[in-house]
């Protein structure tokens, strides 16, 4: 059976395979032709004379319609895991005569879902047909593939014939940013730079977080969270903080430990908390890079969310040393932390194939240790521990 489907493969892809109607016809046409030379009756080899005939025509036809048609693919739009690509397929007609009943068929990777099969019923000489479609994504990625199949019977049926035509496509799928309301893990970085008071810092900005400038009354607008009660019960009436933050100084590097080893899904995880934490900081104007094994530094929405989109576990390190200065340190290998630059902070996966009372952390640095089976944005929201 698999020696026939291979055959069959084959045929399909170099010349044409007859379809079930032409092995019917096919066995039809040897039986009136042994019938013929039993009894040696012309009507007989007139009938399977012209089957043959009609198969030969069937057998040809259909890879001449394919003959002419060009497939061009527009550049699909990056997407967040879990919403859908948006796909879009130009096929050309270059003959002078219209092409029908075609299946068009988009080769995806096997990762990334079944490959979706169109059938159009006409394209019109000279003319063209744009194809669209949807298709539903569930993790991030850089997902690559390079051909499309076009298939036909046309126009009786009896022969089937598939050829690839090239339509290199490349679909980006970004990781998961959580809509962090609050992270102390960032912004209590903000206070540690304004006490050491760095002579070299830009100056001091209105912030929502960071050290206490100065009290005023409430205005309608302000965050709930920056009402400052003891103070308002005192005074009888709403007062609201107002906060400065660092803005110049040393950059946050967020960096992912994705030479080492990770279990698969602590590692998604990671990736989602990278770019969690690169957005939050982002958002509130702080100077933030990643920084990934392969790719070493980098900064830039679009960069940003392209590398942890591309990022793997045991990457072959270009740059394996992270930066000497200090970073957030993303990590499942708790022997990792004792290496970290003056400063850090480290996010430390729990690896589940290890006991409990064997994983032992720095406390050097702050840091938090997460749990892969929980929810990950209110983890990245507590507090940090010491």
């Amino acid at each position: 059976m698999k020696i026939i489907k291979c055959i069959t493969n084959w045929l399909e892809t170099h010349a044409c395979a007859p379809a079930y109607s032409g092995w019917v016809l096919i066995g039809i046409a040897i039986c009136f032709f042994g019938a013929g030379v039993n009894t040696m009756a012309g009507w007989l080899y007139v009938i399977s004379g012209l089957s043959f005939a009609l198969l030969s025509v069937a057998a040809v036809l259909p890879p001449l319609s394919l003959l002419g048609l060009v497939v061009k693919r527009l550049p699909i739009q990056p997407v967040t895991a879990g919403d859908d690509l948006t796909v879009e397929l130009e096929i050309l007609n270059q003959t002078n005569r219209p092409v029908t009943l075609l299946q068009v068929q988009d080769m995806l990777p096997f990762v990334l879902g079944k490959p979706l099969q169109k059938a159009i019923e006409t394209i019109p000489t000279k003319g063209n047909y744009r194809l669209v479609y949807h298709h539903p994504t569930q993790r991030r990625g850089v997902y690559r593939w390079h051909t499309v199949e076009l298939g036909t019977g046309a126009p009786l049926g009896l022969f089937w014939c598939r050829r690839l035509r090239d339509a290199a496509a490349t679909a980006i799928v970004y990781p998961t940013v959580l809509p962090l309301t609050t992270c102390p893990f960032i912004d209590e970085i903000g206070e540690e730079d304004s006490k050491r008071g760095d002579p070299n810092s830009r100056p001091l900005q209105t912030a929502t977080y960071g050290l206490t400038r100065s009290l005023r009354p409430y205005r309608i607008g302000d965050p709930i969270r920056l009402i400052h009660w003891r103070t308002s019960a005192r005074y009888g009436e709403l007062r609201v903080r107002e906060l400065e933050m660092v803005t110049g100084g040393q950059e946050i590097i967020i960096a992912i430990d994705s030479a080492g080893k990770w279990e698969e899904e602590s590692f998604e995880q990671a990736v989602i908390a990278a770019a969690s934490l690169y957005f939050y900081a982002h958002r509130h104007s702080m100077q933030v890079q990643l920084w990934t094994a392969l790719t070493g530094l980098v900064k830039g929405e679009c960069s940003v969310l392209e590398t942890l989109a591309a990022t793997t576990t045991g990457e072959d390190a270009a740059s394996i040393h992270p930066p000497s200065y200090p970073l957030i340190w993303l990590t499942q290998n708790p022997l990792t932390l004792s290496s970290l630059p003056s400063g850090s902070r480290w996010l430390l996966w729990q690896n589940t194939r290890l006991p409990q009372e064997q994983v032992v952390v720095n406390r050097d640095y702050p840091g938090i240790v997460l749990d892969s089976q929980q929810p990950l944005q209110p983890q990245l929201q507590k507090p940090i521990s010491s």
